[in-house]
C-alpha cells in the first residue's frame, strides 16, 4: 500500500474501540489484522494524552499490559514515512526486549512504509551502520551500543521528534544511568520524551525531573497490570524440599511449558542441572551466557525442544513466550515489584496461566506484602501426592495402549515390540504366563501407583 502522510489523530478521552481514537487508516488496519479491539488499561490512559497536543509523559506499567501499543501507535501516527530521518528512538535494557518491540513497531507500521532498526550489542557494526545509513524512521536500541555509535558520529538524533524510555528501571538497575544521559544530552532537546516504568525509584525521579518538561503522567494499578486470567498460588515448603515440589508440579501437568525463576546464577545452575539429571526436558538462561548460547537457548524452547526454562530475573528481562502455561518461583523476588515482571509472563491474551511460588518458613511473611502490593489473593496450593500423578499417568497410558490395539495396520514400531517379545519369551519369559509378564513390567514402572507416599 502507498505510504501514509501524517493525519490529525483524534483523541477520544472515554475511547472503549481502537477506531474511536480517529487513527490513520492504515495503522488502524495493521490493529485490526492484529485481531486487538479494545485498549488495555494502559493504553485507554495514555493514548488519549499521546495522540494528542505534544506532551512528555511518565507511564507507571509493567510487562505484559500492553504498553509497548501504548507509545508505538501515537509515535507511528506522528511518522512522516517520506522523510528519510530517524524520528523515533526506543531505549529498553536488553537485547531481547528489542527485537520484540522492533517486532511490534514493524507489525504495527507494515502499511505505512516504515523502517524499524534494531541496534544492540553482541552483532555486528556493519548491518547496523548501513540500516542507519538507509534511512530508519523507529529505531529501537540497547543503551550501550547507541552511545558507541553516537560517539562513532554513525547516527545524527538532530530531528528526533519521540524519545521513549521503556523500562526505565531496569535500564538503571542494570547500570545504563551514564548511558541514558549521554543520549538525553545528545537529544535536539525538541523532542517528546515518553518514560514509562514499573516502579519510580528516586533515581528513576531525578532523571525525569531533569530531562522531562512537566510530563504527563499515567498509572495503573498493580491489580490492572496483571492479567486477570493467571491464577496464584503458593505452597509451603523447606528448601531441602523443593526439588520434589517442582518435580510433582511438572509431573501433574499433561502440557507443562513455563519459567522458574532463581535468585542467583549459582541457584539457576544448580536447579537446571538438578531437572536434567531427573530427566526433564530442562534449559537455562543467565547473564553470564554469550550472546550465541542465549539465542540457541531460546530458539530451543520457543520450539518446545525444552519445555522448562530456569533463569535469573534480568536474564529474562523483556522475555516473550507465548503460551506459557505455568510460572514457578522457586524463591520469591528480592524486589516485590519483579513479582508483577514475573507471573506477567503467563496468562497472556486471555489464556490462562498458573503462577506458582515456593515459599519457606522464613519468607511466609512476604505473601501478605504481595497480595498488598498486587491487591490479589494468593491461594494455598496442594500438591498432588505421586499415587495421584503415577495414576494420571497410567491412565494416559492406558489411553495409548488401546489406541495402538485399535489401529487395523500393523506400524513398525508395534511389529518391531512383537519381534522383542517374541526373542525374550524364548528367554528370560520363559514359563511365565502373560499376566505375570505384565504385572511385573507395570511394577516396576509404576512404582509411585503402587505406594501411598506423599
Amino acid at each position: 500500500s502507498e505510504p501514509a502522510a501524517p493525519s490529525e489523530a483524534v483523541a477520544a478521552e472515554n475511547a472503549t474501540t481502537f477506531a474511536e481514537y480517529g487513527l490513520r487508516p492504515q495503522l488502524l488496519k495493521a490493529i485490526t489484522e492484529l485481531g486487538y479491539t479494545a485498549p488495555t488499561p494502559i493504553q485507554a490512559a495514555a493514548l488519549p494524552i499521546l495522540l494528542g497536543e505534544p506532551t512528555d509523559l511518565m507511564g507507571l506499567a509493567a510487562t505484559g499490559t500492553g504498553k509497548t501499543g501504548a507509545f508505538a501507535i501515537p509515535a507511528l501516527e506522528k511518522i512522516d514515512p517520506q522523510s528519510r530521518e530517524t524520528q523515533c528512538l526506543v531505549l529498553c535494557p536488553t537485547r531481547e526486549l528489542v527485537l520484540q518491540v522492533s517486532e511490534q513497531f514493524k507489525t504495527l507500521g507494515k502499511h505505512l512504509g516504515v523502517r524499524v532498526l534494531s541496534i544492540f550489542g553482541g552483532a555486528g557494526y556493519g548491518e547496523q551502520i548501513a540500516g542507519i545509513r538507509s534511512g530508519a524512521h523507529v529505531i529501537v536500541a540497547t543503551p550501550g551500543r547507541l552511545v558507541d555509535l553516537l560517539s562513532r558520529d554513525k547516527l545524527s538524533l538532530d530531528m528526533l521528534d519521540t524519545l521513549v524510555l521503556d523500562e526505565a528501571d531496569e535500564m538503571i538497575s542494570m547500570g545504563f544511568k551514564d548511558d541514558l544521559e549521554a543520549i538525553l544530552q545528545k537529544a535536539p532537546g525538541t523532542q517528546k520524551t515518553w518514560l514509562f516504568s514499573a516502579t519510580m525509584s528516586p533515581m528513576i525521579r531525578g532523571i525525569a525531573d531533569k530531562y522531562l518538561t512537566a510530563p504527563r503522567t499515567v498509572q495503573i494499578n498493580r491489580k490492572e497490570m496483571l492479567s486477570g486470567t493467571v491464577e496464584q498460588f503458593y505452597i509451603a515448603t523447606h528448601e531441602y524440599d523443593k526439588m520434589d515440589v517442582i518435580g510433582k508440579i511438572i509431573d501433574a501437568e499433561d502440557d507443562f511449558y513455563g519459567l522458574i525463576f532463581c535468585q542467583t546464577k549459582a541457584l539457576v545452575v544448580d536447579v537446571h542441572g538438578a531437572l536434567r539429571d531427573r530427566g526433564y526436558p530442562a534449559d537455562c538462561l543467565h547473564g553470564d551466557m554469550d550472546q550465541s548460547a542465549r539465542e540457541t537457548t531460546m530458539r530451543g524452547f520457543r520450539a518446545k525442544k525444552s519445555r522448562i526454562l530456569v533463569c535469573t530475573d534480568v536474564a529474562c528481562r523483556g522475555l516473550d513466550v507465548k503460551e506459557l502455561s505455568h510460572v514457578i518461583n522457586y524463591s520469591l523476588p528480592r524486589e516485590l515489584d519483579n513479582y508483577v515482571h514475573r507471573i506477567g509472563r503467563t496468562g497472556r491474551a486471555g489464556k490462562p496461566g498458573i503462577a506458582i511460588s515456593l515459599v519457606t518458613p522464613s519468607h511466609r511473611g512476604l505473601i501478605y506484602r504481595i497480595e498488598k502490593l498486587t491487591r490479589t489473593e494468593m491461594k494455598q496450593g496442594k500438591l498432588p501426592t505421586r499415587r495421584e500423578i503415577a495414576k494420571k499417568r497410567a491412565t494416559k497410558l492406558l489411553a495409548e495402549f488401546n489406541a495402538l490395539g485399535a489401529q487395523t495396520e500393523a506400524t513398525s514400531s508395534r511389529m518391531r515390540a512383537h519381534e522383542v517379545i517374541a526373542e525374550l519369551w524364548t528367554g528370560e519369559l520363559e514359563g511365565l504366563t502373560a499376566r505375570e509378564v505384565a504385572a511385573r513390567f507395570f511394577a516396576i514402572g509404576m512404582q509411585d501407583l503402587l505406594t501411598d507416599r506423599a
